[in-house]
């Protein structure tokens, strides 16, 4: 098997770009995971608890509808590019499949389609915000 050095380049930057500890990536049979040692107790505190603090604060009333997760880690955005009519707002009705923002992971632009119909019930994040790996992006009805 060949590594792909500039791939775990790309990794590792993306730790240092969302201040993670650990990543994986997988493509077919294919999975890389990388990791750096934490600076300390406090860091680790500080860079964990403040984003799962913020995601229960925001789904602690959500407890019931469809979740569209996060497919990959990276940056997401509500609209094709600044300025442009958001892919969906509230209320909206969806369809299965229909893009409802994308997630922007080492430069590539991943749309995210809705997992089912709906209506668009709640926006758990903001445009422009880093998201996780399984992360509840939309709630739907």
């Amino acid at each position: 098997m060949k590594i792909d050095k500039k791939l775990i380049k790309e990794l590792v930057e993306n730790l240092k770009e969302f201040d993670l500890t650990e990543l994986e990536y997988q493509e077919g049979q294919t999975k890389i995971k990388v990791s750096r040692a934490a600076r300390g107790i406090e860091k680790i505190k500080t860079s964990t608890v403040a984003p799962q603090n913020k995601a229960v604060l925001n789904s602690s009333d959500d407890s019931e509808g469809v979740r569209v997760k996060s497919p990959i880690i990276g940056t997401a955005y509500l609209a094709p590019e600044p300025g442009a009519k958001k892919f969906v707002e509230v209320g909206d009705k969806i369809k299965k499949g229909q893009t409802v923002m994308i997630v922007e992971a080492m430069k590539t632009m991943n749309h995210v389609p809705s997992t089912a119909d709906g209506e668009v019930k709640k926006i758990l994040i903001e445009d422009g915000q880093p998201v996780e790996f399984g992360q509840t992006l939309i709630l739907l009805k």
